[in-house]
């Protein structure tokens, strides 16, 4: 059994423009003749590989820890893309996900530098597909992500964000994105694998 780890290192992480980056601080060291080692920290919840919640752009949307754990869990398909993702691609990615495992069509990962356009937010969400994720750290345009954000959340699709495919060939896999689970937050940051069949 193989497995990838698709996520990224928290403290050097990629974070959205403008928002903070994490911070860690050493509370106590054994080298310093405490007990223990002790570390805080300080973090986004959409800072690095994260997942995003209805409610990150919907007042009355589901918090993080409302969402069903299945939808972070389970049979995944593995695409490459470079650009925009268009509604024909978005249609084209599906049936190649469908026709190497039915059920890996309902959680879709695109590799590569790819930014998902309205026509596809659109396909996604009349498709009905449990996750979405991307490399980038939003699914939409960097300069407009509102739109592409509200079509998918309002699909109930989560959203999984900054993942790291490089490593991945394209495919079938079981995928494990879980969420902390933070009450009534907007997103959390996950540790996402993929398990190779």
């Amino acid at each position: 059994m193989k497995l990838y780890d698709i996520s990224q290192e928290v403290f050097s992480c990629a974070v959205f423009p403008g928002d903070p980056s994490p911070q860690k601080e050493v509370m106590l060291r054994i080298s310093d003749s405490a007990v223990c080692n002790l570390t805080a920290f300080r973090m986004c919840a959409h800072n690095g590989t994260h997942v995003d919640a209805p409610y990150h752009f919907y007042d009355d949307g589901r918090t993080i820890d409302q969402v069903d754990l299945d939808r972070f869990i389970g049979y995944a398909y593995v695409a490459e893309h470079t650009g925009d993702v268009t509604a024909s691609d978005a249609e084209n990615i599906l049936a190649a996900a469908k026709s190497a495992d039915p059920r890996a069509a309902q959680r879709i990962l695109v590799k590569g530098r790819a930014t998902v356009t309205k026509g596809a937010a659109e396909v996604f969400a009349r498709e009905k597909i449990r996750l979405f994720g991307n490399e980038s750290q939003t699914v939409g345009p960097e300069d407009a992500p509102k739109e592409v954000h509200l079509i998918m959340l309002g699909a109930q699709i989560v959203l999984l964000e900054g993942i790291r495919l490089a490593d991945v060939p394209e495919g079938v896999y079981i995928l494990n994105a879980a969420p902390l689970n933070l009450g009534g937050c907007d997103g959390s940051p996950c540790r996402a694998t993929l398990m190779e069949l």
